[in-house]
């Protein structure tokens, strides 16, 4: 496999290659076509899910290249006079395009002296110039340079989509994985298609005989086996909550971490709930699960506690969101447990 990385490989550089962002892409060409351009566009969202890729296709599209494409990292080029710098930069006229685009990654970072400067460029932009402006953080973004911007939500692609571009990359690449590895390592990528491809291609580059089987992409990973994933969610629903704590402090002994695990926690009963409220969702329209998960999933949903999914997924999403804080890694999940163990004694 190539030194590249599989996310600069695969980075789409056209419309049809861009996989998640149709609303975005439909907006992108809709500006083009009506020849009503803004002077200004905010790229808003998730790490990883495209918005440099797109601005430079935006731009591409717009005509601009060579010396009239400016890229600007923000995270490092922060202060007022770079954005001085740019100001009198943008006063000149494109070397040879139609416009002088600017793209501002991480743009949330500038400083509120360069945010004040690049305000009066917003406000009064030359006719030949386009800002595309992209933030993860737009709760740290100023009204008045959010207001002068025509703002684009870029979506989070959930674990299937990922899947899809997985496998795509994968077979490219002359590799196998089976549909289970490819759920974990969707899972693992938080949404992210950078962060995807690069959990990809670890796994990748480690492979012995290009075939990418689960217990191969646990062991590469750190994520753990999925059979104690299970007996964990099978003890929680029987309310044996010695067994679930007795795993917890067992997977924690081995260093397993307990953000992997809680996803996998939650991605299991989300898959009971399904199996309970709406099987038809395990099926080959959508999720596809194959017997042996199927089996597993009609078993929670068979289980006399089954009713009670949805506050016991509850209770360990709320573990997820303690665990940054959380002074012992293993806490959230144990309180989790107990917490669920108490209610149903109460209820009793």
């Amino acid at each position: 496999m190539s030194e590249t990385t599989l996310y600069r490989k695969y980075r789409p550089s056209k419309w049809p290659e861009v996989v998640g962002q149709d609303a975005i892409v439909t907006a992108l060409k809709g500006y083009l076509t009506s020849e009503q351009l803004a002077h200004a566009y905010l790229f808003t969202g998730p790490r990883g899910t495209g918005k440099t890729s797109l601005a430079r296709i935006f731009a591409k599209e717009l005509g601009c290249a060579g010396h009239d494409l400016y890229e600007i990292d923000a995270a490092s080029n922060n202060g007022v006079d770079e954005i001085r710098d740019l100001r009198e930069g943008a006063g000149t006229l494109p070397f040879s395009s139609k416009y002088k685009v600017y793209i501002i990654d991480e743009v949330h970072m500038l400083s509120k002296a360069a945010f004040n400067a690049l305000l009066k460029t917003l406000e009064e932009p030359p006719s030949h110039v386009i800002f595309i402006l992209a933030t993860t953080e737009l709760h740290k973004m100023p009204e008045t340079v959010i207001s002068r911007c025509q703002v684009l939500n870029f979506a989070r692609p959930d674990p299937e989509m990922l899947k899809q571009v997985i496998r795509k990359v994968a077979k490219n690449e002359g590799y196998k994985i089976d549909e289970k590895s490819a759920h974990l390592i969707a899972l693992l990528g938080e949404g992210s298609y950078r962060d995807t491809l690069g959990l990809l291609q670890r796994v990748m580059v480690s492979s012995p005989d290009k075939e990418l089987v689960l217990a191969e992409v646990e062991k590469i990973t750190g994520a753990p086996k999925r059979d104690l994933v299970k007996d964990f969610v099978r003890a929680v629903l029987d309310n044996d909550s010695s067994k679930a704590l007795i795993l917890v402090e067992t997977l924690g002994r081995t260093g397993t971490d307990m953000k992997v695990l809680l996803k996998l926690i939650l991605d299991e009963l989300r898959r009971g709930i399904f199996a309970s409220f709406s099987p038809e969702l395990l099926g080959p329209d959508y999720l596809a699960v194959d017997k042996e998960d199927k089996v597993f999933y009609e078993e929670l949903a068979a289980s006399d506690n089954a009713k009670t999914l949805p506050a016991i997924l509850k209770e360990f999403l709320l573990a997820y969101e303690q665990l940054d804080s959380a002074y012992l890694p293993t806490l959230p999940l144990e309180l989790a447990v107990t917490n669920i163990a108490r209610r149903r004694a109460e209820n009793r």
